[in-house]
């Protein structure tokens, strides 16, 4: 008896905790959340599970300060690739090419956006789809 007592308590402070929780942190979770997948499916397998990249090939995700530079520039690279550009990250030249994911909706680049901004030891935060359209528009 006491158990279900606990656990009806315990369901109940959950709803209201989550209840609590503004739209931003609710967007933001949704972007997170979604990202994780996508990255997972799309970017993971070159960058590294934890965003370390690979070795002289592929620049990790881990360098805040180059990703907070370029924001605005991360969905270009992610919808349009990167050919043959040389990248510095962590202070490390990289020379290659990024493929290209010109299919991929803005949703979907803000929301794996979102989810590398916010791992690997990053905070940036959520990026929209709106954030993504802009820095698309410039990029062409």
């Amino acid at each position: 008896m006491k158990l279900k007592v606990i656990v009806f308590i315990s369901l109940i402070i959950g709803v209201i905790t989550a209840s609590c929780q503004s739209e931003a942190e609710l967007d933001f979770k949704r972007y997170y959340t979604g990202g994780a997948l996508i990255y997972k499916e799309k970017c993971q397998n070159c960058h590294g599970a934890n965003g370390e990249g690979l070795s002289n090939l592929i620049p990790p995700l881990t360098d805040t300060a180059y990703l907070k530079k370029n924001k605005s520039k991360l969905g270009c690279f992610v919808k349009y690739g990167i050919k043959e550009t040389i990248v510095t990250v962590n202070g490390r030249a990289y020379e290659g090419a990024m493929p290209a994911n010109i299919d991929m909706p803005s949703i979907d680049i803000a929301k794996v956006l979102t989810f590398m901004g916010n791992s690997f030891g990053n905070k940036m935060g959520t990026i929209t789809g709106e954030d993504v359209d802009a820095g698309l528009s410039a990029c062409k």
